[in-house]
């Protein structure tokens, strides 16, 4: 049976630069809670059931995220990681749960590697943290890696460490990363990591040829890559909304079901672990700029992880892993943790698609 790792955002806690950014207190949940419907039928806002509007700073609620992820067959988190020259972001639960090894829960991390911006605001120009490149840094990056390389819990293949970029071809020169990085793991003692490339922002490069050991369909950027570059109102928008009976030419509005479709005739020529989503609408951040995917539904989904399980078949064992998008991707729209709309029939679907 295929391993499934669900995608992790470590965030949903308050810390000093979204404090001095957004406001003080600022977490995911301020931009969730005054999410509103924008045309009708419109699924807003997402709100929490099971586990409520969880603070990630405590302890319990990280071992109550683990264990219904169990419950429900999944695997393992694979937390979004986030290092900028040097400087983390969203570190505290990922700190406490290295310290405190709790909980006993696999995990790997998934490189973020993209500039911070106002880009919610619709300015990009407006930088908050700017991703630079060096190989000092790559050093640097490697050594504070290690210790969670170490730790029982973390995910390998073939021993290796599991390691996701998400901007893989930002890196300047990734085979000379790659070779820091296993310098640095060798004389700590630690296999070189898996170096796994999204191919989320361009699916024409060969990840193959600048070194990495896979790459991930990274949903759903992949398949509507060209319509989240495009912001602001477009012909194009209007006319494909008011078809769907919506009055807007700035939103980005889709069938969940449509999407699948095109998902599935989105053809990438090379191999990689398939990645699954559960739905997207980031509303709550983008506001009349938002990409929905409306009519979001078990069937489809369900399907969805069919698919994804039969891609992995042949695959040598260690490396038959389905990833889902995501665990808890609030302000996205795109959450497997349970809502007052849906429940646990995200979860129930991947428990019955996984373990029988």
């Amino acid at each position: 049976m295929p391993k499934v790792l669900a995608i992790h955002l470590p965030q949903f806690h308050p810390f000093p630069e979204n404090d001095e950014w957004w406001g003080k207190g600022f977490t995911e949940w301020t931009n969730v809670t005054s999410a509103e419907k924008l045309f009708p039928g419109h699924e807003q806002p997402h709100l929490p059931a099971d586990l409520g509007f969880y603070d990630l700073r405590l302890e319990e609620s990280r071992i109550a995220q683990a264990e219904m992820a169990k419950a429900f067959g999944i695997d393992g988190f694979c937390f979004y990681h986030y290092w900028f020259d040097g400087k983390r972001l969203m570190t505290e639960p990922i700190d406490a749960m290295l310290e405190s090894k709790k909980p006993d829960f696999p995990f790997c991390y998934f490189w973020a590697n993209e500039t911070w911006s106002r880009r919610w605001e619709g300015d990009e120009s407006k930088v908050l943290m700017d991703q630079k490149y060096s190989f000092e840094d790559d050093r640097a990056h490697a050594e504070w890696l290690v210790n969670s390389f170490k730790d029982e819990r973390y995910i390998k293949i073939n021993n290796r460490p599991l390691f996701l970029i998400y901007k893989p071809f930002d890196l300047p020169d990734p085979k000379r990363t790659f070779a820091i990085f296993e310098e640095v793991c060798t004389a700590n003692g630690v296999e070189k990591p898996y170096f796994v490339a999204s191919n989320s922002h361009n699916g024409d490069i060969n990840p193959y040829e600048l070194g990495f050991d896979m790459a991930i369909h990274f949903e759903a950027r992949q398949s509507l890559l060209s319509e989240f570059w495009t912001t602001g109102p477009t012909p194009k928008k209007l006319i494909r909304n008011l078809l769907q009976g919506i009055f807007s030419a700035s939103l980005k509005v889709y069938d969940y079901k449509q999407y699948k479709q095109r998902a599935k005739k989105f053809k990438i020529n090379y191999k990689g672990f398939p990645c699954v989503l559960v739905g997207f609408d980031n509303t709550a951040r983008k506001k009349a700029n938002a990409v929905v995917l409306r009519n979001q539904n078990v069937a489809d989904f369900k399907e969805s992880l069919i698919d994804a399980k039969n891609d992995v078949k042949d695959f040598p064992e260690e490396e038959q892993i389905v990833f889902i998008n995501a665990w808890n991707e609030w302000a996205e729209g795109n959450h497997l943790e349970p809502c007052q709309r849906h429940g646990t029939k995200f979860l129930e679907a991947v428990k019955e698609v996984f373990t029988k």
